[in-house]
């Protein structure tokens, strides 16, 4: 399934839902489904995306007491 043919076809098909009644906007609903089902993305070869972490953690503490008061042992220490 395409991201963006997904946003394409669901923008296309709101106005449509909006001024449907209950029943019928049933049915325009499937009909929305079954065109995003159909919209298949190629084969792209070579791509490979792997579920990493980006972002490394820190080594610091979370903040745990509101930074007023973190300020002030900052300053006293």
């Amino acid at each position: 399934m395409s991201l963006q043919g997904t946003r394409h076809h669901l923008n296309n098909f709101i106005p449509e839902l909006l001024a449907a009644h209950n029943t019928k906007r049933l049915e325009i609903y499937r009909t929305l489904l079954k065109v995003i089902v159909h919209k298949t993305v190629s084969d792209r070869p070579g791509r490979s995306e792997p579920r990493v972490r980006k972002r490394r953690p820190k080594v610091y503490p979370l903040m745990t007491k509101p930074r007023h008061e973190l300020r002030k042992q900052l300053q006293t220490a």
